[in-house]
């Protein structure tokens, strides 16, 4: 049988392009079975084809050795356009696998593009990728499952004008300490901890660079952990729950990739009735956004031992202190075994 052609996507221009950068080298060192087609999409928004070896994607110069090339939306001339010179080459993409972190890569952006293509791709559809990706429309859906929250507001582009009115409203109906979150971001960037008015005000005006809709919530006294999602409709599984102990107050993007203090514990310490919770509240999620593929569920235990969620992941990171993978290699999946299952659901 003849190998797919799996196009795999990395980089983008999202702030989290060095994560998306180091799940790729994980994920392509797990396709043996497949013929990769690797593009990288720079911080300024090329499109780059590369031929030579793929050990340590970060390290390629892109822009010296890569082919410019495009994905075709042309359903009839359908597959990757390289482009040498004034010539254009189509190589057939049997499927796509969009390991792109944040903006325009896991909001739905990439998968319209896919699907005006016509070309399978891994992962979740346009519009669960892009309700996930909006963390204040997820906790719509977690309310309407009645799935325990933290006490949360919502503030928009015009609200966010007023400064001192959000601040007077956080303080009476949240209160300190709390977090400050863009509402469309991944790997933690643009959060913050506020324990005071001073802070908050800080907080809202760093998340307010990356997203005009901000969500500030109650701090949850308690642990973190994570929860593996594989599959569609009534057949999801889980893997899981991992816990994440992280060097400073909370996992923020600082505590996972840069701080060498951080850990992670794939099968974590909790009672047996917690954990199922945890997988099961990460079940209800997903088939409530009819998720496809991938996801990774987060949660809260506070101290009361009470289950909080957090958010889902559409795209969780690949790399190498990255819990999703670990949790599947756990429960008796291999990376490979993991990666090719991916490729086999990849739809559009």
């Amino acid at each position: 049988m003849n190998q797919k052609n799996v196009l795999v996507l990395f980089g983008g221009c999202s702030p989290e392009h060095d994560i998306s950068m180091a799940s790729a080298t994980k994920v392509i060192q797990h396709m043996d079975s497949y013929k990769i087609i690797p593009v990288c999409i720079t911080r300024e928004g090329k499109w780059m084809l590369y031929d030579g070896k793929l050990d340590n994607l970060k390290n390629i110069d892109w822009e010296k050795f890569g082919t410019p090339a495009v994905l075709s939306p042309d359903r009839v001339n359908r597959g990757l356009l390289r482009i040498v010179g004034d010539k254009v080459k189509i190589i057939p993409i049997d499927a796509v696998f969009p390991i792109l972190h944040g903006e325009n890569g896991e909001d739905g952006s990439i998968q319209g593009l896919c699907q005006l293509a016509g070309i399978p791709y891994v992962g979740c559809g346009v519009m669960t990728s892009a309700v996930c990706m909006d963390k204040a429309m997820t906790k719509l859906v977690a309310q309407s499952l009645r799935i325990p929250q933290a006490e949360y507001l919502i503030f928009k582009d015009g609200q966010l004008e007023d400064l001192e009115a959000v601040t007077k409203s956080v303080r009476y109906k949240i209160g300190y300490p709390c977090f400050v979150k863009p509402s469309n971001t991944g790997s933690s960037v643009g959060i913050a901890k506020a324990k005071n008015k001073k802070e908050l005000r800080a907080a809202l005006e760093s998340a307010m660079a990356f997203s005009n809709k901000i969500i500030v919530e109650r701090g949850i006294v308690g642990r973190e952990f994570e929860c593996a999602i594989l599959g569609a409709g009534d057949q999801i599984e889980t893997a899981g729950p991992g816990e994440v102990i992280p060097d400073g107050e909370f996992y923020d993007y600082d505590a996972k990739y840069l701080k060498a203090g951080s850990k992670t514990v794939v099968q974590a310490d909790l009672p047996e009735e917690t954990a199922a919770l945890i997988r099961q509240y990460s079940a209800d999620i997903f088939r409530a956004v009819d998720g496809r593929g991938l996801a990774r569920a987060d949660f809260f235990v506070d101290e009361g031992g009470r289950v909080v969620f957090n958010e889902i992941n559409t795209l969780p990171g690949f790399t190498s202190i990255s819990l999703y993978m670990m949790m599947w290699e756990a429960a008796g999946i291999s990376p490979t075994e993991l990666i090719g299952r991916l490729i086999e659901m990849a739809g559009y």
